[in-house]
């Protein structure tokens, strides 16, 4: 019985009411289908009226469900937004005009494309044409040029091929176990081999009642090697470095790419995938009693081709397989290894992922693989494009170039490593880019042009290039023809060892060249292996087993039999295969620089260790469903995948060869230098290697004197925007630049920046200065009134002298104490008066050297009692003085009674005690201490003596102002004495002397800052102590020692005095 539903949609009510018709025709398996095709007549007659359009879900039908109508809108739609994108073209960029097209091609062109199925190749004619459209805008490309080349580099294909892809995945998917509605309408077999589909008939029925034959879909005539064995392994190599597609009328059966240009590296890197092998089956100790065999395609550097070989490898070659009746058994193959660039891989591992196929690539580095969600069967033996960049970074963190230029290719490794160097340099903060350009895909003389100008016109020295050898020959052809030098080049490992480049002509700017490469190993025994390649005999044009031979007619520039017609007679010779390899140079033999060779051999090993682990799996302690083990007969690839995840071994060369949870392995680069030697020749040297430490970092190790710098200074290059910012000063961004261009802004005082391109100044601890280049803090220096130092050594001078000076005239006055101008003078006044002033003048030591607590403590105390006991003799003395003369008056006498010689020493003793108590108690409250004054000056510590209580010090100063006020009054009150020797006019002048000087010194000291306020007070004292001293001694010991004849009683007392009291 066949169900028919159809759906036709109506307007009511502004809402769409689905409406459904449905056939049920009953019919044999011999019976014709026509009843069916009436009745679906009579539908569709009920459904559409004549010329009416039906629309759901933006598709129109028609009657014919030819989708005429459809195709003509989507074709005028897809032309409507080419013009509209045509017109902003200019104004966008490359990759984000790739990004639309992409998205136009992907909702607009390829639209329920599935609904096309049988429809007429006319209709579709247009749909192509609108493709096409979109790859000229996208590429410039005219009219007159061949537009499918351009449609396969954009992965882009023909509308009837898109929708076969299209319909094909969806039952792959399907197959796959992936779930969704159309397991609703499909209920079919779903058989355990992937691309196998089981089919049960007459015919195969009547071979083998019961065997079930698994017949293969498609076969695909590709370029290989093969070898049979229990465990079969597949690769895919580069054999060829270009293909012709075939013709795509599909008015025949189509035909295979055609495949040219041996590449003879390609073909030793598939040598080595079966030398590892060969290696492994004679090891009796891996793998035993267990042989491998392999299968090995030529991708011919295009994606179907690889795509294809991944197929036939997973699937098998054999037109039909007979198995057991559950189609169990080994599958093809368990794994693969290649593919040998990143775009084949990210395709192929989409597919196989599906079956957790393993794929060990030895030469895919984009850092898209790592994602373990959309490859979770993905492995490699080369770093990824992640670590590639972080290598980079720190080459040129190693050399200080924090300025450089990125150049890289217009594809996915390009963008990718773009990608990663502005999101690492950004987050570790060691160097920005000052350019990024994308190289063209073709040989564009006007961008190549545009680019070199931008690489003339930076500053930046060093130029990065992402890509491969293609766009960068393009490159240095207007490089040399600018004649850009100067410039040194990073190179990753796409190009790093390509010898293309290595030539006379573009040696002076490339040499010197620093970049990344793969490992390089040693295989001791491959070029022995490689010698004892021979063809095969029985080569009959077929695609098994023809590798060697088309190397071999390559090599030796022969064909083998059957001949192409005309060979012979044209001189052609024929292969005998007996041909020596000795006797010819070629690359094939050259084992000197393994890298991609040394990848594949460790690829080959892995998968070799991971199977032989999954073999010694004991039963019932295994990792799969029920503790169960995986053997030979039940193996599955998933399980490899397990095992894959664990392998650790190490290899003959010492290297450890394990993955992490994204599949890659132990990252490790070397380091070349390209070396231009004197006779013109080129050297690739390792010059040192990044690897991850145990840390988990980058560790780079260099043997920079083996670097060759292809500059007059053979000198590594400076490349930085801005000077390093030394120590003592920071850095300060531009506006509008990026972050490495900055100026240098010296710290401010006391602040500072100890390392190299400090972003801040820092300030220094209370106790400590900048320096003078303000990079590091040191010690302020103390300031105060030193011993040391020409001031305090003047002062220290005076007192001194003043204090020698007393003692000279004390000693004078001693010595001539019996004369009349010393007994005339009250002696023991004079006597206390030169001791108080030697006093002062000692007390001023006091207040020059470092203030300590006791010299804080007893300066002002010794200072305040010494004074007033000075101002209480001057004061005593004056007011005796007084007594006297008014005594010699008629009735004068009784005032002498009061001035007697014990009222004189207690008045000094009681004057004297109220100021030591004024200063016990100033001690005793807020006594003075010693301070770090830091306000005078920023870059000292200014030492002095805080005196604690501003009241107690107003009040010692005020009480010897009081005293010396009250001197001075006394004294001017005896101004009409006798004038011969009137010592009143004498205490007057001193007191008027002092009193000037401590009038004086109050706004002095306020204003006088650190040590000069002590500065300022010795001096006051010394001031006012020698003005007493010089006042009231001077003129007696000038009588005494230089006018003796004056020192009589006669002449002091003088003419007018009728007699005189001798006291």
């Amino acid at each position: 019985m066949v169900t028919c539903k159809f759906g036709k949609t109506g307007a009511i009510g502004g809402r769409p009411e689905p409406t459904e018709s449905t056939v049920h025709v009953e019919t044999s398996q011999t019976g014709t289908l026509l009843e069916v095709n009436r009745k679906l007549d009579n539908v569709l007659a009920t459904m559409f009226s004549d010329g009416e359009l039906v629309t759901d879900q933006g598709v129109k039908l028609d009657v014919s469900l030819k989708l005429e109508n459809h195709i003509s809108g989507v074709v005028q739609s897809c032309f409507f937004h080419l013009r509209r994108l045509s017109r902003i073209k200019l104004l966008q960029l490359q990759a984000h005009l790739e990004i639309v097209v992409h998205a136009f091609i992907t909702s607009r062109l390829n639209y329920c494309n599935s609904l096309y199925s049988g429809v007429n190749e006319a209709s579709l004619a247009w749909l192509q044409l609108a493709e096409k459209a979109a790859a000229r805008l996208l590429t410039a490309t005219t009219k007159q040029e061949n537009i499918m080349p351009i449609l396969a580099n954009l992965h882009w294909l023909p509308q009837l091929l898109t929708l076969d892809h299209k319909i094909l995945l969806s039952w792959l998917e399907l197959w796959a176990g992936i779930t969704g509605h159309a397991l609703d309408w499909v209920r079919s077999y779903l058989p355990e081999r992937s691309l196998c589909v089981k089919l049960s008939n007459k015919a195969a029925a009547s071979s083998s009642p019961l065997s079930t034959s698994c017949l293969l879909q498609g076969n695909f005539h590709l370029n290989g090697m093969h070898k049979a064995g229990d465990v079969v392994l597949g690769g895919l190599f580069r054999a060829h470095y270009f293909s012709v597609s075939p013709d795509l009328t599909f008015i025949s059966v189509p035909q295979q790419h055609i495949c040219y240009g041996l590449d003879v590296e390609g073909l030793r890197k598939a040598h080595t995938m079966t030398f590892a092998i060969d290696e492994i089956n004679q090891n009796s100790k891996l793998l035993p009693n267990v042989t491998l065999g392999y299968s090995l395609y030529d991708n011919c550097l295009t994606l179907g081709v690889g795509f294809r070989g991944a197929l036939a490898l997973i699937s098998g070659q054999q037109e039909e397989t007979v198995t057991d009746e559950k189609c169990l058994g080994s599958p093809p193959v368990i794994g693969l290894v290649g593919d040998s660039s990143s775009h084949t891989p990210i395709a192929i591992s989409s597919v196989l992922g599906l079956y957790r196929v393993p794929i060990v690539s030895y030469f895919a580095t984009c850092s898209c693989l790592s994602d373990r969600q959309k490859y979770p069967s993905f492995f490699r033996t080369i770093p990824s494009d992640t670590f590639q960049v972080r290598a980079i970074i720190q080459i040129l963190k190693h050399f200080g170039w924090t300025w450089a230029g990125l150049l890289i290719s217009d594809d996915d490794y390009g963008l990718y490593a773009a990608r990663s160097f502005q999101s690492d340099l950004s987050s570790s903060n060691e160097g920005c880019l000052a350019y990024l350009e994308i190289l063209p895909r073709k040989k564009d003389l006007t961008e190549l042009k545009r680019i070199v100008e931008v690489m003339k016109k930076s500053t930046a020295r060093v130029v990065i290039v992402f890509a491969d050898e293609g766009p960068i020959l393009n490159l240095m052809e207007e490089v040399v023809r600018q004649k850009l030098t100067g410039l040194q080049w990073l190179a990753s490992e796409a190009w790093s060892t390509a010898a293309v480049l290595q030539t006379p002509e573009l040696m002076p700017y490339l040499g010197g060249t620093l970049g990344v490469a793969i490992r390089r190993g040693e295989i001791p025994a491959l070029r022995d292996f490689l010698l004892k390649t021979h063809p095969d005999l029985h080569y009959n044009n077929s695609n098994e087993n023809n590798l060697v031979n088309q190397f071999w007619e390559f090599t030796f520039q022969c064909k083998f039999a059957p001949v192409p017609a005309g060979w012979v007679e044209n001189g052609g010779l024929l292969c005998t295969g007996g041909e020596d390899l000795q006797s010819v140079e070629t690359e094939f033999l050259d084992i000197s620089n393994l890298r991609p060779e040394y990848n594949v051999y460790k690829a080959v090993y892995a998968l070799a260790y991971a199977l032989d682990d999954m073999l010694k799996c004991e039963p019932g302690r295994g990792p799969f469903s029920e503790n169960s083990c995986a053997t030979v007969q039940t193996l599955e690839p998933w399980q490899l995948v397990y095992y894959l995840e664990k392998v650790n071994f190490t290899t003959p060369f010492g290297e450890q060869v394990s993955f992490d949870e994204n599949g890659d392995a132990l990252p490790i680069y070397d380091i070349i230098n390209w070396r231009w030697l004197p006779d013109g020749g080129t050297e690739i040297c390792n010059v040192g290697d990044v690897k991850k430490s145990a840390l988990n970092q980058e560790e780079i190790k260099l043997d920079e004197p083996k670097i060759f710098w292809n500059f007059k200074s053979k000198q590594p290059p400076r490349s930085v925007c801005s000077e390093n910012c030394p120590p003592g000063a920071r850095m300060v961004g531009k506006k509008g630049e990026p972050e490495c261009c900055f100026d240098c802004v010296s710290c401010s005082e006391g602040k500072i920046s100890n390392s190299t391109n400090s972003l801040d100044c820092f300030s220094c601890p209370e106790d400590f200065w900048s320096s003078p280049l303000c990079d590091q803090c040191v010690l302020k220096k103390t300031e105060f009134l030193s011993y040391e130092e020409p001031l305090g050594i003047c002062l220290a001078a005076a007192s001194l002298l003043g204090t020698f000076i007393c003692a000279v005239v004390l000693g004078i006055l001693i010595h001539h104490r019996s004369t009349p101008i010393v007994k005339a003078n009250n002696s023991e006044l004079s006597f206390q008066l030169l001791l108080s002033l030697k006093l002062c003048f000692l007390c001023s030591l006091l207040f020059i050297g470092r203030p300590r607590l006791w010299t804080c403590q007893l300066r002002h105390a010794a200072f305040g009692i010494s004074f007033v006991l000075c101002v209480s003799c001057i004061l005593v003395k004056t007011m005796v003085v007084l007594a006297v003369f008014k005594a010699s008056k008629p009735g004068g006498g009784a005032s002498l009674k009061w001035f007697g010689v014990s009222q004189q020493r207690g008045t000094v003793f009681v004057l004297t005690s109220v100021q030591a108590a004024v200063c016990t108690v100033w001690l005793v409250l807020s006594s003075p201490m010693p301070h770090k004054n830091m306000q005078y000056h920023n870059d000292k510590i200014v030492y002095e003596c805080a005196i604690g209580s501003v009241l107690g010090f107003s009040v010692l100063l005020g009480y010897i102002g009081f005293l010396a006020i009250i001197s001075c009054l006394i004294a001017f009150l005896a101004r009409d004495l006798p004038d011969n020797f009137n010592e009143a006019k004498l205490i007057t002048f001193s007191m008027l002397i002092f009193c000037a000087v401590w009038v004086a010194f109050v706004p002095a000291y306020i204003s006088s800052p650190g040590k000069y306020a002590d500065a300022v007070e010795v001096f006051a004292i010394l001031a006012s102590s020698f003005g007493i001293l010089v006042s009231l001694f001077g003129p007696k010991c000038y009588i005494i020692l230089l006018k003796p004849e004056r020192n009589t009683k006669k002449a002091l007392m003088g003419r007018n005095i009728k007699r005189a009291a001798d006291y």
